[in-house]
């Protein structure tokens, strides 16, 4: 039999759970990407155009269906061949060449810089005392915000983009109103040393935006009320300081420590569910599989054929399950001991994997919008990639 006597192979498209969302189909060998995006999108009944990864035992389809094919399938005309779609991210990556702009104005070292969830504005914390926004449209100031006393360490902005919440070395917390620049409620005290991280309640499980949490190098994490500035509860557990501080979306806390343990606490009433042991120096960071559907929880997605008009909240909370159908929440923790673990933090203390293969310490790890991909970054000069889901 030579090679052009089998021109179609049977095939079918399955989900990255197994799902089967087509019959078999005569498709041809030759069949481009292209075609598989349309064929795709038509059988899930998109409306807008969805981008999507093909892939055939685990090898990706770049050119042509073809490409991925062994001898014994291109050759069978029995043989039901399994297209595993995957849906990717809008937005590409695009490489930075030159910079668009330069935005003056703090007099000592900026600290701290974030975007908002919908990307119109940024803020910026300084070493000048002061914290300050910047329309990022018009590239130019919006608000100066004056109050702390010392280093403003730790911004972070609320889902709704509303308020900022901003914390500094003397330990004191201030809350900012993003419209008009001033300051929300009473500032914050309570913890005895600087402030380590800040993070916001998931709007699908705190729509109204008034409840995040604060972490510090005195070992302490507070919840608190942006409105009445008032602590609402204290965890204390850690033995010494907080690096990195997460609110999941199931109500869980996660919490690493140069004590070399990371907590997962429950939110609502404060109780320490378990510990995840495994690093044998500092934990540094912390990602969440989660993170990207958390923060931008309000912001429609360009593709989406929700009306913006509808209920934001059970978009958001449509958005979050999509993102956990397919493993759940997953934690990577980062370390001085030039390690990485990957974690299931909702069900088990156990980790899944230990990545291996930075020779510094770990300073930085994020996962990738759709969560397949983990990016860690390090102070042996190298940024390493790993799969989201294993840990390989």
């Amino acid at each position: 039999m030579t090679e052009d006597a089998v021109s179609t192979v049977l095939a079918r498209f399955k989900s990255e759970t197994g799902e089967t969302v087509s019959n078999m189909m005569d498709l041809p060998r030759n069949v481009t990407v292209n075609h598989l995006q349309l064929i795709c999108n038509s059988l899930l009944k998109q409306d807008e155009t969805v981008p999507y990864a093909f892939f055939v035992d685990d090898k990706e389809i770049t050119s042509n269906l073809d490409e991925c094919l062994d001898a014994k399938q291109k050759f069978s005309t029995e043989l039901v061949i399994d297209i595993v779609y995957q849906e990717q991210a809008v937005f590409k990556v695009r490489p930075i060449t030159r910079c668009t702009s330069s935005l003056p104005g703090h007099a000592e070292a900026v600290i701290s810089v974030q975007f908002s969830p919908d990307s119109r504005k940024l803020a910026s914390g300084s070493g000048d005392t002061t914290v300050r926004f910047w329309d990022l449209d018009m590239q130019t100031p919006l608000h100066t915000c004056e109050g702390h006393k010392n280093w403003v360490l730790c911004i972070a902005w609320s889902p709704n983009s509303k308020y900022l919440v901003s914390g500094c070395k003397n330990g004191m917390i201030m809350s900012w109103n993003v419209e008009t620049g001033k300051r929300v409620g009473p500032p914050m005290t309570g913890h005895k040393q600087w402030i380590t991280a800040l993070c916001w309640a998931p709007y699908h499980l705190s729509p109204e935006c008034r409840t995040f949490a604060s972490s510090s190098k005195d070992g302490d994490i507070r919840i608190w009320d942006v409105i009445l500035g008032q602590c609402q509860r204290s965890l204390t557990s850690h033995t010494r300081s907080i690096t990195c501080l997460k609110w999941g979306g199931t109500g869980l806390l996660y919490s690493s420590s140069q004590d070399r343990t990371i907590k997962v606490w429950r939110a609502d009433d404060g109780v320490l569910c378990r510990t995840l042991e495994g690093h044998a120096h500092w934990v540094n960071t912390l990602a969440l599989s989660t993170d990207y559907v958390i923060k931008t929880a309000m912001v429609p997605l360009p593709c989406s054929n929700v009306d913006k008009t509808n209920n934001v909240l059970a978009e958001a909370k449509k958005r979050y399950e999509a993102a956990v159908a397919n493993g759940g929440e997953r934690l990577i923790s980062g370390s001085d001991d030039f390690t990485l673990f990957l974690w299931a933090p909702e069900s088990s203390k156990n980790s899944i994997a230990r990545m291996t293969g930075h020779q510094q310490l770990i300073n930085c790890v994020q996962f990738s919008p759709d969560t397949r991909i983990a990016a860690s970054a390090s102070f042996d000069k190298s940024i390493k990639l790993w799969d989201g889901k294993t840990g390989q």
